[in-house]
C-alpha cells in the first residue's frame, strides 16, 4: 500500500466537519493476534465516521477499515478494507442499502468501477447480508498495482462523499433502525474481524464497540 489512512481522512475531512471522540478502552484492542487501533468521529449532519488499522503476523498483514454510516443523510453504508496480506494488495468496497427511499443506481460509482475494470476483481463468496449490498460494491487484489488501487480508493472515496452531500436529509431513527439490522447481523452471524473481537473481549463489550463506535447507532 501506498496511500495512507491519513490521506482518506483528509479527504474526508475536505468534505465534512469531523470531531473526534473519546473511545477510552476501545482505541487500542488485542484479537487474534492482531493489534487493532480504533478512531470514532461525528460528521456533522451526516453521520458516524470509524477507523480501524490493524498488524499482525509480524508485520506480514496489515488491515485498514474506514465505515462511514450516515445517520442525518439519507446515503448508503460505506465500509472500505484494505489488506496487505502476504504480499497481496486486497482492495474492498461494499456499500450496504440502508437508505429511506429506495436509489436504483448511483451513476458516479459505476463509472468509477468502469475506469478501473482492468485490474483484477476478487471473489467475494456469499454471505448473509448479500441482500442489502448494492451492486456498486467493488472486490479488487493484485500485486504490483499499488498506485492504481491507490488512484481507485481516491476516485472511489471522492465519488462516495458526493453522494453523502447532495442526499436528502433523513430521519436519524428511521436510519437506526435501517443500520441496525446489519450490525446485529454481524455479531450474530459472524465474520472473521468480528469473530476476533468476540473471541478477545466478550459479546458484550464487541456488542458495545460495534454499536456505539464503529457505527455509531446508539449512544
Amino acid at each position: 500500500m501506498v496511500i495512507t489512512m491519513q490521506t482518506l481522512m483528509e479527504k474526508c475531512s475536505q468534505a465534512f466537519c469531523l470531531t473526534k471522540r473519546e473511545i477510552g478502552e476501545f482505541a487500542s484492542i488485542k484479537a487474534n493476534g492482531m493489534k487493532f487501533q480504533i478512531e470514532q468521529y461525528l460528521a456533522e449532519g451526516v453521520g458516524n465516521l470509524s477507523r480501524m488499522q490493524a498488524r499482525g503476523m509480524f508485520g506480514m498483514m496489515k488491515m485498514e477499515t474506514l465505515i462511514f454510516t450516515p445517520l442525518q443523510k439519507d446515503a448508503p453504508l460505506l465500509s472500505y478494507d484494505r489488506m496487505s496480506v502476504f504480499g497481496k494488495d486486497i482492495l474492498i468496497f461494499e456499500l450496504y442499502d440502508t437508505l429511506a427511499e429506495p436509489v436504483q443506481a448511483y451513476p458516479l460509482l459505476n463509472e468509477v468501477k468502469g475506469k478501473y475494470a482492468y485490474l483484477p476483481d476478487s471473489d467475494p463468496g456469499k454471505h448473509w447480508y448479500d441482500s442489502i449490498k448494492r451492486k456498486e460494491s467493488l472486490y479488487k487484489k493484485c500485486r504490483g498495482k499499488a498506485k492504481e488501487l491507490d488512484a481507485l480508493c481516491l476516485d472511489y472515496l471522492d465519488c462516495y462523499c458526493k453522494i453523502v452531500k447532495g442526499a436528502k436529509e433523513a430521519s436519524i431513527e428511521t436510519k437506526r433502525r435501517k443500520t441496525e439490522g446489519y450490525v446485529k447481523g454481524l455479531i450474530e452471524q459472524g465474520g472473521p474481524s468480528t469473530d476476533a473481537f468476540l473471541k478477545a473481549i466478550g459479546k458484550e463489550k464487541t456488542e458495545e464497540l460495534f454499536e456505539k463506535i464503529l457505527f455509531g447507532i446508539r449512544e
